[in-house]
Formats: C-alpha cells, sequence, structure tokens
C-alpha cells in the first residue's frame, strides 16, 4: 500500500453529541466516539493497511482516536507528528454555542453562512479559506513528502482541516466542497500518484 494516505475524522465528540460549535474547545470523545475510533481501526486492519507515520492536530479528541486506531492496528507508538496546523476549525465567538441557539438569536440563514460559506469568518473566528491557509501548507511541506517517498500514512484530524485536505487532493472548487461533509471515525483511503495526485479513492463509510 505504498503512495498511500488515510484520512479520518475523530470520533464523535462530547460537545458533537451536545450540538456545540466546538472549534478549538479541547474537548474528550462520548463513548460512542471511542467505538467509532476502534471500529475504524478495525476497518483499517482487515484491508491490511500498516503504516509507517501519523499525523494529528493538537486537539485531543484527534490525538485519542489516532491512538485508538494504533491500539486496533498493534501500532501503538507509531512515529507521530503532532501540529496546530491541524486543529478543526477556530468558530471564534460561536465557540460553546448550541446551533439551534444560534440560530434562533443571528437567524438560519446567517449561520447557514458562517458554517457553511468558504470565506466568511463567524464573529472572532475562521472561515474555511482561513483553516486551509494554514492546514494546506502543512500538508504540503510534511505529509505529502512522506506518502510520495513510498510511506504510508494516517491522518487523524477535523472536519474542516480535512475538508482544506480534500479539497486539494481531490481539486475541488470552493463551492463543491462546501457540500462535502466528512463524518466522524470513518476512514477515508488515497492512493496518490508520483505528483500528489489521486489515483484511487476509498471511502470505508460506502465500501463493502
Amino acid at each position: 500500500m505504498a503512495n498511500t494516505l488515510v484520512l479520518v475524522r475523530h470520533g464523535q465528540s462530547e460537545w458533537n453529541l451536545k450540538n456545540l460549535f466546538t472549534g478549538w474547545k479541547d474537548v474528550d470523545l462520548t463513548d460512542a466516539g471511542v467505538a467509532e475510533a476502534h471500529e475504524a481501526g478495525r476497518k483499517l486492519k482487515a484491508r491490511g493497511l500498516v503504516f509507517d507515520v501519523a499525523f494529528t492536530s493538537k486537539l485531543v479528541r484527534a490525538r485519542r482516536t489516532l491512538d485508538i486506531i494504533l491500539e486496533e492496528l498493534g501500532q501503538a507508538g507509531l512515529e507521530t507528528l503532532e501540529d496546530e496546523a491541524l486543529n478543526e476549525r477556530d468558530y471564534g465567538d460561536l465557540t460553546g454555542l448550541d446551533k439551534d441557539d444560534a440560530r434562533a438569536r443571528w437567524g438560519e440563514e446567517q449561520v447557514h453562512i458562517w458554517r457553511r460559506s468558504f470565506d466568511v469568518q463567524p464573529p472572532g473566528g475562521e472561515s474555511l479559506e482561513d483553516t486551509a491557509a494554514r492546514a494546506l501548507p502543512y500538508y504540503k511541506a510534511r505529509i505529502l513528502p512522506q506518502v510520495l517517498a513510498g510511506r504510508t500514512v494516517l491522518v487523524a484530524a477535523h472536519g474542516n482541516s480535512l475538508r482544506a485536505l480534500v479539497m486539494e487532493l481531490e481539486q475541488m472548487a470552493p463551492d463543491e466542497i462546501i457540500k462535502v461533509n466528512i463524518a466522524t471515525g470513518i476512514p477515508i483511503i488515497y492512493t496518490l500518484d508520483g505528483h500528489g495526485r489521486v489515483t484511487s479513492k476509498v471511502d470505508l463509510e460506502t465500501a463493502r
């Protein structure tokens, strides 16, 4: 499985369950999130994947998801690089607010714009464009060279930082990536050619 890149969003977090804007708030996984991480590891093991290096964010929900996956794979202690470039989008003043309460306060349309537009920032926070501006340089400088060297690489991160990577990998336009939702705990397996272009993709949510 050379030149392989696997992306996985952390399992369900405590604030996912409570329907709160999370962003950089460092909350842990729920029991369901732990179970999702174990299942992700089992699915990757069933496909015979063995990783050479892993990357994750500085937030515990991603780091713990990665640890559980590696435990399932029998690869606990794998070389792992952590960086806040892979952190979730910062939701600024929305952080900690119930999403329904936010809609009641600012209106359905405004909250939808903050959540799903590419370049509109919530008050005090980051847009998806801002998230991509820190995640993509890190991907190109640190992650992609490992894949191009023939290694099998695992990235455990967040919905928006991973959407930035997917946008690059699949050469999506801003109006396309805003429609993409990355499910918690579901690995996506990419194979890349020598130029970093995708030659195959398997989403384990739909794969049989």
